[in-house]
């Protein structure tokens, strides 16, 4: 429940500060004053919506390496380093993409991510955790994994879905709000109560949105299994997803990087419609699916 609430509070805060920012520069007064021009409007919730999670995306793997202690490896320093660094590169030729930074972040927790703006510039990095208490095959396959997720370029586009859904979020809350202006007007045209109306709009909106981003990061993990199948074996990447199942892994403690983990939060009920990822056995149920095929 904790992670879920980090979660939707991160995105709740993007959004609410959007909408003060907005109210701050005078924008909601002036498209207010102006009849509440419905293309204005749309512009405006398009500029804020996008840019926040652009900027988001930017900053990725710069708030990663800090976010989550990631040493990346300039020379390796032993041969499990240096044997790290070939097998990302082998993945990354294979897949079409430049080389990734590959990193190393201090966790008892068998995990890894991705994360970056262009699939030729990304990071890669990998637990201490994961590198003490797998084979070799299981972490090839799961660096494949994240390998996958850059090659498909799923920063990129899940970005561009918080995005769309941010627009709509600050769209319809002041769509919504607008009630204010026909109820409460006052001499302005403006009611006392718009700003409240729209920024609770916005929080119920905004929950609503964060369903419809996790459930394409949990289809995206399904692809991105695919592709770690297809550069390291599918068995070998079954036998990684059995390794974190046995371990009960945690989530990656930095609510940005959750969804380009190999593994997430595990909830059930209302709780599922907020998972970055699907269950490890459904996960594992698709590979071995692909077998019998």
């Amino acid at each position: 429940m904790k992670r879920i609430f980090l979660f939707l509070a991160t995105n709740l805060a993007i959004v609410l500060i959007l909408s003060i920012a907005a109210r701050l520069l005078g924008i909601d007064q002036w498209l207010t004053a102006n009849g509440g021009n419905l293309g204005g409007l749309l512009v405006f919730a398009a500029l804020f919506g996008f840019g926040g999670s652009l900027i988001s995306l930017a900053l990725s793997k710069w708030m990663a390496k800090r976010a989550m202690g990631v040493r990346v490896i300039e020379q390796p320093g032993s041969a499990a380093e240096r044997w790290l660094l070939e097998t990302v590169g082998a993945q990354a030729r294979a897949a079409g993409i430049g080389m990734p930074e590959v990193g190393i972040f201090e966790s008892p927790t068998p995990n890894a991510f991705a994360t970056g703006m262009r699939r030729d510039q990304a990071l890669v990095a990998v637990s201490t955790g994961l590198l003490r208490s797998m084979r070799k095959e299981e972490v090839e396959a799961v660096l494949g994994h994240e390998i996958s997720h850059v090659a498909n370029g799923d920063m990129v586009t899940l970005a561009l879905i918080q995005g769309v859904v941010n627009t709509f979020v600050i769209f319809l809350a002041r769509v919504i709000g607008g009630i204010d202006r026909a109820v409460f007007k006052n001499e302005r045209g403006r009611g006392p109560t718009y700003f409240i109306t729209v920024l609770v709009t916005e929080m119920i909106l905004g929950i609503l949105a964060s369903i419809i981003v996790m459930w394409f990061s949990r289809q995206r993990e399904f692809r991105a299994d695919r592709g770690g199948a297809q550069l390291a074996g599918t068995p070998s990447m079954i036998a990684a997803l059995e390794r974190l199942k046995a371990a009960q892994n945690e989530p990656l403690p930095a609510t940005q990087l959750a969804a380009f983990g190999i593994s997430g939060h595990v909830g059930a009920g209302l709780k599922r419609l907020f998972m970055t990822h699907p269950p490890l056995d459904e996960r594992i149920a698709a590979l071995r699916a692909t077998l019998g095929s």
